[in-house]
């Protein structure tokens, strides 16, 4: 099973949802890099379970950096850190080996790993695993914003609720939930349910050319991140959704010169051009699946006596995953950038 992910910073995450702790190694930071305690406890708790409209589950999400770090500063080894599980409830999914959940990797998991997987709140497939990008992401947001690159995302829809999306005009960006939306995942958590929601992210400030052509475009790398997200389904870039419909007469995004700068006129590219940073604000949307865990009757399959069954769960779960998912999504457009930049 691999982990890794990077080009010149690697990051390694490791752990399971209810296994002692979960974590993180960041490979290929360079000596010199100031640790924001404050800031990285700020993102933490922006994800952090246990908050309203969310799971039950409650944890701090301390980070405690193991090495890689010498008074509050990257001494140019492998950083490594730990976030300690302190509220599990393993018995929860005790019966997740022979019952799977629909839609889970409970079955193809079980499979792959002839039945040693941890099944316990999805093991190290949990979506709990993703407090590590955060973390890792939190090390290195400093470097991109001393240089001018910042990132932001919001929930922009939850069930049938629509929130405002990003104005070039007025490109404050906000992760509150808007009322409607609050009322959509209360609604379905009410009823034992779930809902799914869009996220869109801006990232503003890149400079031009960053990027390869092919395979390691803007896009794949992005794309490659954003999907280890778990529950994430799709990727879209710019007005991507308006694209099969529209003329290129309408679609091209022309160029302009104002006080010396070369901008664009739209950016219906997202602020990609074959794979390469344009200068403009890259704006990219992520679907998130409903959270497949919800309590009303599932039908799946008694794996030991090969029959149908039903299911009905328990345990602890989110109605609307892509709610925490916010800080993620920020968290992994900055390790990607973050990346590409020190490609540079």
């Amino acid at each position: 099973m691999s982990a890794t992910l990077g080009n010149k910073i690697k990051l390694t995450v490791f752990g399971e949802s209810h296994g002692k702790a979960i974590g993180g190694v960041l490979d290929g930071l360079r000596a010199g890099i100031k640790i924001d305690s404050e800031y990285l406890k700020l993102q933490m708790t922006r994800r952090a379970p246990g908050q309203q409209l969310g799971t039950p589950r409650k944890e701090a999400d301390e980070v405690e950096i193991l090495s890689g770090v010498t008074n509050g500063v990257t001494n140019g080894a492998p950083l490594a850190f730990v976030i300690y599980n302190t509220n599990t409830k393993s018995k929860d999914y005790s019966y997740i080996a022979v019952t799977p959940r629909p839609s889970h990797s409970d079955y193809p998991a079980g499979v792959k790993h002839n039945g040693y997987n941890d099944v316990a709140g999805g093991g190290h497939f949990s979506g709990r695993l993703t407090a590590v990008l955060v973390a890792a992401a939190s090390i290195v947001r400093s470097e991109l914003e001393a240089a001018g690159i910042s990132i932001a995302a919001h929930l922009v829809k939850a069930g049938d609720a629509v929130a405002a999306k990003y104005d070039p005009v007025h490109p404050e960006m906000t992760s509150e939930t808007s009322r409607d939306i609050a009322k959509a995942i209360q609604d379905a958590q009410q009823k034992g349910d779930s809902v799914g929601g869009e996220i869109e992210c801006a990232i503003v400030g890149v400079p031009v050319g960053v990027g390869e052509p092919f395979f390691d475009s803007v896009e794949s790398r992005l794309a490659h991140m954003l999907f280890s997200v778990p529950g994430v389904k799709g990727v879209s870039f710019g007005n991507a959704d308006e694209a099969p419909g529209a003329y290129g007469s309408g679609f091209n995004d022309q160029l302009t010169v104002t006080d010396g700068k070369v901008s664009t006129v739209t950016n219906n590219s997202g602020g990609i051009n074959g794979g390469l940073t344009n200068g403009m604000p890259i704006i990219f949307s992520v679907k998130m699946r409903p959270t497949p865990s919800i309590f009303l009757p599932q039908q799946t399959v008694d794996l030991k006596n090969k029959r149908n069954t039903t299911l009905e769960l328990q345990g602890r779960h989110d109605p609307c995953i892509a709610l925490r998912a916010v800080p993620v999504i920020e968290a992994c457009a900055a390790l990607v950038i973050y990346d590409l930049m020190e490609e540079m």
